[in-house]
C-alpha cells in the first residue's frame, strides 16, 4: 500500500439559487485601506439596496470589516483563499469605490465560472472608476469574461435597468459605436511618415528601460517580449535599488544646481518643516538626485524610454518619484552631465517616462515622441488617469489627473507649474508632485492594450478646455488637490462610451499646434502603429 500523502479530495461549493456574491478588491497599503473604507462601505450599501430591491441575496464573500479596521482584500494570498469559498457558477459582483490592486482578485477571476460584473461608484473621491478601469483592462488582457457598471448610488435609472439586464442575462453590453477599425489610409505625407518612422523602428530597434514590472499589481500594464519585439522595441530590465544606489552617488552640489534652475525657470515650491506631512527641502533634494540618477543610467544603458515603478518598491525608502518623472518628460529641463562631466544627457529632448511602468503607454510615447518630433511638434508626452467626469455649461469635461509627473509644458510651462506634498496616505516619505492646470488646446488621445493575445491601439481627438478658477478648485477638492488636472472635452465620446471601451486607467496624451496639426499627428500616428502590426481603433470624431 502506498504511504504517499494525498490532498484530501476538495468538495465544490454549490452556488444558491437567487443569491448573488460580493467581492471588494483594495490596495495594499493599510493606510489606504483603512482611509478607504468609510466610502467603500456606503457604495456597497446603496449596491446592495439595488440588489435586493430587484429580488436577489446579496452575500459578501469576505468579513466586512477585519482587525485591520477594514473590509478590503488586501494581497493576492488573501484572494486566493476568499475565491475558495465562493461557488464557481455562482453571480460575482466585484464592487469598486476605491483604487485597487487588480492582481489580488485575478487569480480567483480567471477560474469562476459564473458571470462577473465589475461595478465603481462615480465619484472623484477616491478613484473607483480608475480602480475600475485597471481590473477590466486585466480581465480583458486575461480573455475573462465580465461586465462592467458604473452609478453613484445606483438609484439612477440607467444603473438600475443595467443591473437587472445583468442579474436576469449574466452578460451586459454597452454603446460603442463610437468605435471603428482604421480604414484605408488616404495618399498623404503623415501616411509615409508614419510608415517610415516605423520602418526605422523596426530596423534600428529601441530599448525601454523598466525599474521592476507590475506596479501597484497592475497585470494589465505588463507586455510579454513577444508581442513588443515585432515592432522593434526591447525591455532593459532593471532594479529599483539600481536606482536608489545611483541616487547615493549624485553630489549635493548636483542636486541644488537642478533646484536652482527651477527656481530661475519660475516653478513654485509649496515647502515646510514638517516632514510627515509637508513638502521639505530635504524631500526635494532627494527627488532632483533621482532625476540625476535616472538620466545617468539611463544613458548607461542606451534607453529610449524609461519607467519608475515607484509603488511599492520605493515608497518607503525614498520620497516620490513623479517630479522626477515629469522634468524627464518636457524638453526644457535642468541639465544633467555624465559622471565625468564630459556630456549633457539627453540634451535638448525629453527621456519619456511612462509613469508606474505601464508598458502600453512606454510603447505609445515611443511612437508619439518620434512623430512630433518629425513633426516639429513639442514631443512632450504624459499619461493621466481617467479619474472622473461632470457637466459644465451643456458639455461632459473630463477630469483627468495623475500622481504629478506631468511635463511643464502642459502647464503652459514652469511658472504655470508647483509642486506640493504628495498625500500621506500613499506617498509616506513624501515628495513634490509636477502639477498644475493643463493648458487650454488640441490634443490627441491614445492607448495601447492587450485583447486576444494581441497589441490594440485606440486614437482619438480631444479639446483642452479653460473652465473657471471656482470650478477647477472644486474639481481639485473633489478628487485629489495636489495633482495636475487636465480639463478635458473628448470629440465624439460620451462618458459611458469611454467607460465602457477603454481598457486601461491610464490614457496618453500630446498636444498639437492647433486643430489641424493634431489631426495631421493623428493620421500619422494611425499609420505608424498599422505599420507596426498594431491592431489601430479610431474613436469619435476623427478626421483622416
Amino acid at each position: 500500500m502506498s504511504s504517499y500523502l494525498f490532498p484530501p479530495p476538495a468538495e465544490e461549493v454549490r452556488a444558491e439559487p437567487g443569491v448573488v456574491h460580493t467581492v471588494a478588491s483594495g490596495d495594499l497599503r493599510r493606510s489606504a485601506n483603512v482611509t478607504c473604507w468609510p466610502t467603500q462601505r456606503q457604495f456597497e450599501g446603496h449596491l446592495a439596496a439595488a440588489v435586493e430591491a430587484l429580488g436577489w441575496q446579496v452575500r459578501r464573500a469576505h468579513p466586512e470589516e477585519t482587525i485591520e479596521g477594514h473590509g478590503f482584500i488586501a494581497s493576492q494570498r488573501q484572494g486566493i483563499e476568499v475565491f475558495r469559498n465562493i461557488p464557481p457558477d455562482a453571480p460575482l459582483i466585484v464592487a469598486e469605490a476605491v483604487w485597487q490592486y487588480s492582481h489580488h482578485v485575478l487569480a480567483g477571476l480567471r477560474t469562476h465560472r459564473g458571470p462577473i460584473l465589475v461595478v465603481a461608484n462615480w465619484s472623484g473621491q477616491f478613484p473607483g472608476l480608475v480602480g475600475l478601469l485597471n481590473l477590466t483592462a486585466s480581465l480583458t488582457k486575461a480573455g475573462v469574461a465580465h461586465s462592467i457598471l458604473w452609478s453613484e448610488d445606483f438609484t439612477d435609472d440607467w444603473a438600475l435597468r443595467g443591473l437587472r439586464t445583468w442579474l436576469e442575462t449574466g452578460t451586459l453590453t454597452h454603446d460603442q459605436s463610437h468605435v471603428r477599425d482604421l480604414p484605408q489610409l488616404p495618399a498623404a505625407p503623415e501616411v509615409e511618415l508614419g510608415r517610415a518612422l516605423a520602418a526605422q523602428l523596426r530596423r534600428d530597434k529601441a530599448i525601454i528601460g523598466v525599474f521592476d514590472e507590475g506596479c501597484m499589481g497592475m497585470y494589465n500594464a505588463i507586455i510579454d517580449d513577444e508581442l513588443l519585439n515585432p515592432l522593434g522595441i526591447y525591455k532593459e530590465r532593471l532594479s529599483q535599488s539600481a536606482l536608489v544606489a545611483e541616487m547615493a552617488r549624485v553630489g549635493d552640489d548636483e542636486s541644488q544646481a537642478v533646484r536652482d534652475w527651477l527656481d530661475a525657470a519660475g516653478m513654485t515650491f509649496h515647502t515646510g518643516a514638517d516632514e510627515a506631512t509637508e513638502l521639505t527641502d530635504a524631500q526635494l533634494l532627494s527627488q532632483f538626485r533621482m532625476y540625476v540618477a535616472a538620466l545617468r543610467i539611463s544613458d548607461d544603458f542606451g534607453l529610449d524610454a524609461v519607467g519608475i515603478q515607484y509603488q511599492q518598491g520605493l515608497k518607503d525608502t525614498v520620497p516620490a518619484s513623479d517630479l522626477a518623472e515629469g522634468l524627464l518628460n518636457n524638453v526644457e529641463r535642468p541639465p544633467v552631465r555624465s559622471r565625468d562631466g564630459a556630456r549633457e544627457l539627453y540634451p535638448g529632448r525629453p527621456l519619456p517616462h511612462f509613469n508606474e511602468v505601464d508598458e502600453g503607454v512606454a510603447v505609445d510615447s515611443l511612437v508619439t515622441n518620434r512623430i512630433w518630433t518629425a513633426m516639429g511638434l513639442d514631443p512632450a508626452t504624459t499619461l493621466h488617469d481617467i479619474r472622473w467626469g461632470d457637466e459644465y455649461d451643456g458639455r461632459f469635461v473630463w477630469v483627468m489627473e495623475i500622481s504629478g509627473s506631468v511635463p511643464a509644458s502642459h502647464n503652459g510651462g514652469y511658472p504655470h507649474s508647483y509642486s506640493m506634498r504628495q498625500p500621506p496616505m500613499y506617498f509616506p516619505l513624501g515628495g513634490g508632485t509636477l502639477s498644475g492646470v493643463s493648458r487650454p488646446g488640441e490634443i490627441v488621445w491614445s492607448r495601447v492594450f492587450i485583447a486576444d493575445g494581441a497589441l490594440h491601439v485606440d486614437l482619438g481627438r480631444g479639446t483642452v478646455v479653460e473652465l473657471p478658477a471656482e470650478e477647477t478648485r472644486r474639481r481639485l477638492d473633489a478628487t485629489t488637490p495636489q495633482w495636475p488636472i487636465m480639463h478635458a472635452v473628448l470629440h465624439g465620446v460620451g462618458r459611458d462610451q469611454l467607460m465602457a471601451r477603454h481598457k486601461a486607467n491610464h490614457l496618453n496624451v500630446a498636444y498639437g499646434l492647433d486643430a489641424a496639426s493634431a489631426d495631421r499627428a493623428l493620421l500619422a500616428k494611425a499609420a505608424m502603429f498599422e505599420a507596426l502590426g498594431v491592431a489601430v481603433h479610431l474613436c469619435g470624431d476623427v478626421r483622416l
